[in-house]
């Protein structure tokens, strides 16, 4: 349930604002980019004025997200906004560069998001860890400011909904979990589509990086791991292709605990994404590396060099593992 008195400030905060900035964590999943989408379309119809930032941008498979045309990488223009939204963020540093033009005078922020590792950053914070999705929380908070679940608006919540659950799939899923989305469905979404877009089509690019990840698997005391360097990355059509759902094949195998697959990218930077199955919690592995999650999916990017980096992060988890 969402806290009446944080409602009522953000009523407050919406009434004296004209120019308010959206934005969400680096390498936005759908629920990111659909609540991200969802806020931008639901202050348009408040009367304002929506500026919506990714610091990664928005890619395949979510183009087809209304008002998906309106996200930029950078703030364009004035830097001046009466007000922040960061949806499905847990910490401030995950916005990336998206607020940084705003560091000399930042407005208010309001905080909205359900990964249990959320710092509270917020002038207002909204943080329903129970949730399994940041868009279950913006479509009740949505009824509750007097904004209309319209079909493109329920197109981008029920996006949000259906890929952090996996389609309804993962433990944290509930009854208002389902009633929600019986209200996005009633509201004009279709849910087959989404679910086809989003969790079932995969692109040329994505299938062959799996297909490196998994030659390149490892299995070793409950972890399945693998690794997908800049050198294996060129050897696909489109190296930037999302690869997301390999780690959760690794977690699925029956021998395996979690599994984490390890992206070496340009910058020599590492991109760190853990999954796992109950009862294991792969979101404090991910805390501990400066990133963060929820207790079965999570990650972080860590600094490398690339083999030094994965051989860090076998170990804690190997270890985490046999603690626990």
């Amino acid at each position: 349930m969402i806290d009446p008195a944080a409602v009522e400030e953000i009523k407050q905060i919406l009434g004296r604002s004209k120019r308010v900035l959206v934005t969400t964590h680096i390498a936005p999943d759908g629920d990111a980019l659909g609540s991200l989408t969802a806020m931008g379309l639901a202050l348009e119809q408040l009367g304002k004025k929506p500026t919506l930032v990714c610091d990664d941008g928005l890619g395949e498979p979510f183009t087809f997200l209304p008002f998906a045309d309106k996200v930029v990488k950078r703030v364009r223009g004035s830097t001046h906004f009466d007000a922040v939204f960061a949806v499905d963020c847990g910490d401030i540093e995950r916005t990336g560069r998206a607020l940084k033009p705003l560091q000399k005078k930042m407005p208010p922020i309001v905080n909205i998001d359900h990964h249990v590792s959320n710092t509270h950053f917020g002038t207002v914070n909204i943080v329903i860890s129970e949730a399994p999705a940041t868009a279950e929380i913006l479509t009740n908070l949505f009824l509750q400011i007097g904004v209309e679940l319209d079909v493109s608006l329920a197109t981008c919540l029920l996006t949000g909904l259906v890929t952090d659950t996996q389609a309804f799939r993962i433990p944290s899923v509930t009854a208002e979990t389902l009633r929600v989305a019986s209200l996005l469905t009633d509201a004009g979404a279709n849910l087959a589509e989404i679910t086809m877009r989003t969790l079932v089509i995969k692109d040329l690019s994505t299938v062959q990086l799996w297909r490196i990840g998994l030659n390149n698997m490892h299995l070793e005391d409950g972890l399945a791991w693998t690794t997908i360097s800049q050198a294996d990355l060129q050897l696909v059509r489109d190296p930037g292709a999302p690869h997301d759902g390999l780690n959760n094949i690794l977690a699925d195998i029956e021998e395996a605990k979690a599994g984490i697959v390890f992206t070496e990218r340009e910058d020599g930077r590492v991109k760190v994404g853990f999954r796992s199955r109950p009862p294991v919690d792969v979101a404090q592995f991910a805390t501990k590396l400066g990133g963060g999650g929820h207790r079965q999916a999570a990650g972080a990017l860590i600094n490398g060099p690339f083999n030094d980096a994965v051989k860090q992060v076998v170990e804690l988890v190997k270890q985490g593992l046999k603690e626990a």
